[in-house]
């Protein structure tokens, strides 16, 4: 009989690792949880030279390779391979096939090497934790979760819903703020056009009539400089080059910003500092807070529903979380749970949710149902960030159209002042 050895985690969310002899892997999988623990990694002893055939080479398969696959593709995959085995086709098949229906790229190399390995007697979830790229910590969790389970189709429509959510709500944020950040794009560059080519000709008339200007026209000139690229003195009036004119200084401004912020990411004190200052920001703030409330809590409700160990799910959430000011907060909840305290009392500690969704995780412990109260508090904080963001857009709107009035506004007035001053001096001579 087959040897198998297997890596699991029992009640305590402690790692087990061990044999156990089972005539086939679905077989080992049910005695190791008949012993009570969740089993992570179970893979034939020897399995991958008894493979082929005796003397035979075999085929090298990569281990963390591949690129990224776009969330969109993996979410369409995700359902199409749940379809196939709800139909009760094999994994292996439905892996082919699927493979077969990918255009060429990323994901079909990822898939052929991954049907190779579940081939050789890997289970899937084993062989997709070799290209984390494409399928991340929550995802092969998951498929762990399913295989063990005997559920892996519903896993899988699961792990899919929750997708599908993620990227709809992604999209939502993206797509409202497009409309804004497209129109102060464009009037930055309209203004700085302006200052470039309108302003410098207006100082010139100006400098032909040889009177004192206004201080509004006198700063609206020192910022065209500025644009332009030029210094006066003001004892000599004599003009001078910057070493880097303004006007590039504004078009490149994004792209050192961009750096920066991937300068920031590289440091876990920096990328904490950053998420801080995010939270604490008006509206922008209350839409980060929320949305990382409904991410964490849909993340831990789907891993609790598909079978995962509370301490695993948390670990897992917290890798996931995409801000740190969350992922040290559920770092403690991990820990205060592992000492035997109830998961509501640490998470009301870590203030970083309100007492609704304390109140919700409370009454889903009590009552068993704990993944539907988590999943209840996304949906709801799901629905508050699409408000606010509605909002936000409904308020920027005027916003930006008031700004730029006054913008426009200033420039007319100090381009135009000078020559009301100078009509009205020559009106007064005459």
């Amino acid at each position: 009989m087959p040897t198998f050895q297997y890596e699991a985690m029992n009640a305590a969310g402690q790692e087990i690792k061990d044999e156990i002899d089972a005539a086939t892997s679905e077989d080992a999988i049910a005695r190791i949880r008949a012993m009570g623990y969740f089993p992570t990694k179970v893979k034939q002893k020897g399995g991958a030279k008894a493979a082929g055939k005796p003397g035979a080479a075999q085929p090298k398969r990569r281990s963390g390779g591949g690129g990224r696959v776009p969330k969109k593709q993996l979410t369409a995959f995700t359902r199409q391979l749940s379809t196939l085995m709800d139909a009760g086709l094999p994994i292996l098949r439905s892996l082919r096939i699927l493979e077969l229906q990918q255009k060429p790229g990323t994901l079909r190399v990822v898939l052929r090497n991954i049907a190779e390995d579940v081939e050789g007697g890997a289970t899937l979830s084993e062989a997709m934790g070799k290209f984390p790229k494409a399928f991340d910590r929550l995802y092969v969790n998951m498929v762990a979760a399913g295989e063990a389970g005997g559920v892996l189709d519903v896993i899988l429509q699961r792990l899919a819903e929750f997708m599908e959510k993620a990227q709809k709500l992604k999209r939502k944020v993206v797509g409202a703020m497009v409309y804004p950040v497209c129109v102060v794009g464009f009037a930055f560059l309209i203004v700085t056009g302006i200052m470039k080519f309108v302003v410098p000709k207006f100082k010139e008339i100006f400098a032909d009539f040889g009177t004192k200007l206004p201080e509004v026209t006198q700063f609206l000139l020192v910022l065209s400089d500025f644009v332009v690229g030029k210094t006066t003195d003001p004892a000599t009036g004599q003009e001078t080059d910057m070493l880097i004119p303004g006007w590039a200084i504004i078009i490149f401004s994004p792209v050192v910003f961009y750096a920066f912020m991937k300068v920031v990411n590289q440091f876990e004190a920096t990328r904490y500092m950053r998420d801080v200052v995010v939270l604490k920001l008006p509206i922008i703030g209350q839409i980060s807070g929320k949305s990382g409330v409904a991410r964490f809590t849909r993340t831990l409700g789907t891993l609790v529903s598909a079978g995962v160990p509370i301490l695993e799910a948390l670990n897992i959430t917290r890798d996931t979380a995409g801000n740190l000011v969350f992922s040290r907060a559920l770092q403690s909840v991990h820990d205060s749970i592992r000492e035997g305290e109830s998961f509501a009392a640490p998470l009301r500690a870590s203030k970083i949710v309100d007492n609704l969704v304390v109140n919700m995780v409370d009454v889903g412990e009590e009552t068993g149902e704990l993944d539907k109260m988590l999943i209840k508090v996304a949906d709801n904080y799901d629905d508050e960030v699409e408000n606010l963001v509605g909002s936000l857009v409904s308020l920027l709107e005027p916003i930006l159209v008031v700004t730029l009035g006054l913008v426009v506004g200033f420039i007319v007035v100090a381009l135009f002042l000078p020559l009301v001053t100078l009509i009205n001096s020559l009106t007064g001579g005459a």
